[in-house]
């Protein structure tokens, strides 16, 4: 082994997937826990028209987090593959880079969208007093977002040196800080949607915080970089910064359409998208964990040359993916009325819920293969495959599918169209995995797709 930091070289594989995606995904679901209690505590208001304002605004603050996920994957992918030569220096100085490159433009980012934010709230659908809601809403949780992205690029550096627990630390602080100020704020001082935003701006800061402060107490901080490693640095991190940006802002231009068809059918559907919007990354937080925690294994053994590893970690993400989601889905079909009950949830609202805790949930297993290939793909020097993936998924995969599914099944049919759209695209990319680490002939075998030359999956399986 190069160096210490490099810590999934050897070891059980699947050990490795799994405590990086439990522990990844445990900091996850403390935020989105918090935004579940949100919904809760502002259905239990009993006014449609603010968890309509949540709804909408999900989609517009979706778009930004896409953004800081882009960088932490950027950073994640440099750092770990620099550790994976041996090389500690060059990680800390991409470490040091990308947070910069990645501060400013989120600062950049941020100020355009919130001077344009009443103008995408009524592109979502967005009217009348909701409009007014969702747009004050945002306005106090938009300015914070270069905090969000230090705490995102911090804890991919953490995962990047195989530490899941401090990065799982910092977003569960994150979880307890708004989770403690949302009743206080929400309740206590009478501040409705303004105490929810002001509670989930003070979480940046805490992930922020917590997220930076190991990095510079247990792996050196950063190595101030010159203007000439800054030159240097720039392209290798616009070469997974841009594709992996790209890619994740396909996921809220599909949720947008998502959300302008749902309005259609009135702000009771819209609710109901926002709770399912809600309950699915609390049911689902280590399958989108899982695309973070498995990159920086394969990043490290794919930057010391051991194939047969990287392999392997991507099979035993699929098989994570697979239990994980077979559980999760039990577990929402068995809750599915007393969550009704929680939400105090009507109509279409209970219709939505009610089917997402069915069959549609089960549909999540092909989400999964997207977050795991996409972590493939930009460990493995194909960042743009993620974002043919993602694009196409949430837009071919997402518009027609929607749309018919809106024509023959209404509201529930907009969750429909959304679910096959995605089981295609999972399809889709797995084939491509395959066809990254498949054999194309036999003398080639020994070498990844980067050269042209690529070597199966299963090789040594079979």
């Amino acid at each position: 082994m190069a160096d210490a930091s490099a810590k999934f070289l050897t070891g059980n594989l699947f050990k490795h997937v799994t405590v990086m995606s439990l522990t990844a995904s445990i900091g996850l679901v403390a935020i989105f826990l918090v935004d579940l209690v949100d919904m809760i505590f502002i259905s239990m208001l009993g006014r449609d028209e603010l968890a309509a304002a949540v709804g909408y605004a999900g989609a517009i603050l979706f778009f930004t987090t896409a953004f800081s996920i882009g960088m932490a994957i950027s950073a994640g992918a440099l750092v770990a593959r620099a550790l994976g030569e041996g090389d500690q220096h060059k990680a800390r100085r991409r470490a040091a880079t990308s947070t910069i490159y990645g501060f400013v433009i989120a600062s950049i980012f941020s100020a355009v969208v919130w001077f344009n934010l009443e103008s995408l709230a009524t592109l979502m659908g967005a009217s009348g007093p909701t409009l007014e809601l969702s747009v004050h809403y945002m306005q106090i949780i938009v300015p914070s977002l270069p905090i969000l992205m230090l705490g995102m690029v911090g804890g991919a550096i953490l995962r990047a040196h195989g530490d899941a627990r401090r990065a799982m630390m910092a977003t569960l602080l994150g979880g307890v800080v708004n989770g403690v100020l949302d009743p206080i704020l929400i309740f206590g001082l009478g501040l409705d949607l303004t105490g929810a935003a002001l509670a989930s701006v003070a979480a940046r800061f805490t992930i922020g915080f917590c997220s930076m402060y190991p990095v510079f107490k247990h792996y050196g901080g950063f190595d101030k970089p010159t203007s000439a490693e800054m030159r240097v640095d720039l392209p290798d991190i616009a070469a997974i910064a841009g594709p992996a940006i790209l890619t994740q802002f396909a996921t809220p231009i599909g949720q947008a359409f998502v959300t302008r068809s749902m309005s259609e059918f009135g702000e009771e559907a819209v609710a109901g998208m926002a709770i399912v919007g809600r309950l699915v990354p609390v049911a689902f937080g280590a399958i989108f964990a899982l695309s973070g925690a498995v990159g920086p294994i394969i990043g490290q053994n794919y930057g010391a040359g051991q194939h047969d590893r990287v392999r392997g970690a991507f099979r035993d993400a699929m098989i994570f993916t697979a239990l994980w989601v077979v559980g999760a889905a039990l577990l929402l079909f068995l809750l599915r009325v007393p969550l009704a009950g929680l939400f105090n949830a009507e109509g279409m609202a209970v219709t939505l819920l009610f089917l997402f805790c069915g069959p549609l949930a089960l549909m999540y297993v092909f989400d999964g293969l997207i977050f795991v290939g996409n972590a493939s793909f930009n460990n493995l020097g194909h960042p743009f495959y993620s974002t043919m993936i993602n694009w196409g998924r949430q837009t071919l995969g997402t518009i027609p599918c929607v749309t018919i599914g809106a024509t023959l099944w209404g509201a529930p049919g907009i969750l429909i169209g959304q679910a096959v759209g995605g089981a295609i695209f999972g399809l889709i990319s797995l084939f491509l995995v395959l066809r990254v680490m498949g054999v194309r002939k036999p003398h080639e075998q020994g070498a990844f797709a980067r050269e042209g030359r690529q070597m199966s999956l299963w090789h040594g399986r079979r």
